[in-house]
């Protein structure tokens, strides 16, 4: 008796799954820009150039003030990373983004989705984790 292998994932899942890929690459480096509220006080704490006290005051100060400021930057980053993203992809012209008017905006969408929840899991989750570690969040 002769068994047969199944390919589980499918052609149209293997380009899904590219997506998703190309569109982490996409979203990190904004997502990380979007942070850099919370994130630049502890990188002073963990070099040694500032104590626990002036990062918390500082944290607070740009959260607390500055927070649309950096998500702003952060969006405007998302945006640029995109562009270029199409323009690596070879959508270089409008003619082009009129043939491709469907795959731009599914591929934005998934951009936007993803750099929203990379930027929660990694401002909220994974700064704010190492922050309490360090004493600079109660």
């Amino acid at each position: 008796m002769e068994t047969k292998k199944y390919n589980i994932i499918r052609a149209s899942d293997a380009s899904f799954i590219d997506k998703l890929k190309s569109s982490l690459k996409v979203a990190s480096v904004p997502a990380i820009i979007a942070s850099l509220c919370c994130l630049s006080p502890l990188i002073l704490v963990m070099t040694g150039l500032a104590t626990v006290s002036f990062a918390t005051s500082l944290a607070d100060t740009l959260y607390g003030t500055y927070k649309w400021v950096f998500r702003i930057i952060g969006l405007v980053a998302l945006l640029v990373a995109f562009y270029f993203h199409l323009q690596r992809t070879g959508i270089c012209t409008l003619d082009d983004a009129k043939k491709h008017r469907n795959e731009i905006i599914n591929k934005l969408l998934l951009v936007l989705i993803i750099g929203v929840l990379s930027y929660i899991i990694f401002l909220y989750v994974i700064v704010g984790y190492v922050g309490k570690w360090y004493g600079i969040w109660s």
